[in-house]
């Protein structure tokens, strides 16, 4: 049963992203909020595919910690639903993104009207660099910038090393850092097709103020980040 509804939730899941892309066309023209918002009803379409075909419910947590205006969120990173659920709840969120992403046809030209923000991983401190200048210009907006600081997506209770892209903007930006906790590969897992019921938690977490060294600053995060996760996987 669990791999019938699964298989159902991904062709209903591409059916509905492809009638996405056909609506979404015309935005490319749009102002930019516009593109967001389609993405954000695309997102809540597949939260209510996830709950009627899964069994699958998508709660936040901590929402007295979301971020309103101008913030640096560092975000586990366990699947692809990860870059889509949280976005329905962010007031302008852009998210850090890998420069292969935004050269797929339609969704990178989409993510790139929307505002996201482009990261080379092989590019070392000039793409640091780049990635800084980007998100200055892009939270002039007071929009909410979002990082997966592992800098790929990790099986749940997995880890990976943090990257430095993370230390770097919160030095720069000078902004408090809201960590964002989640137990999402354990239902909508890495790599596959299978969907697990039960219930997916993005908690947000008390942001770690600006101002801490940098090694402190990623044991802090790391820290919180791996604890509030593995206690929500044991859940």
């Amino acid at each position: 049963m669990m791999m019938a509804r699964s298989l159902l939730f991904v062709a209903l899941f591409y059916i509905w992203s492809l009638l996405c892309v056909a609506a979404m066309i015309p935005l490319l023209l749009a102002p930019r909020r516009w593109t967001l918002k389609a993405m954000c009803v695309w997102g809540d379409i597949v939260i209510v595919l996830l709950r009627t075909i899964c069994d699958i419910r998508v709660e936040f947590r901590g929402r007295e910690h979301l971020p309103k205006g101008k913030a640096l969120v560092a975000a586990k990173h366990q699947c692809m639903f990860d870059t889509m659920g949280p976005l329905t709840v962010f007031p302008d969120a852009c998210y850090v993104m890998k420069k292969e992403l935004l050269r797929i046809p339609f969704y990178g030209w989409f993510c790139l009207k929307a505002g996201m923000v482009e990261i080379d991983r092989q590019g070392g401190s000039a793409a640091l660099r780049k990635l800084i200048a980007a998100a200055r210009t892009r939270l002039q907006d007071s929009r909410q910038l979002v990082i997966f600081p592992e800098g790929t997506r990790m099986p749940p209770g997995a880890k990976a090393n943090y990257q430095p892209g993370v230390a770097g903007l919160y030095r720069d930006l000078g902004l408090p850092c809201t960590p964002m906790a989640t137990n999402s590969g354990a239902h909508w897992p890495p790599h596959g097709f299978l969907r697990r019921p039960g219930l997916i938690v993005y908690e947000f977490l008390e942001p770690i103020p600006p101002g801490l060294h940098r090694g402190a600053f990623m044991r802090e995060l790391e820290s919180r980040l791996e604890a509030a996760s593995a206690r929500l996987l044991s859940e």
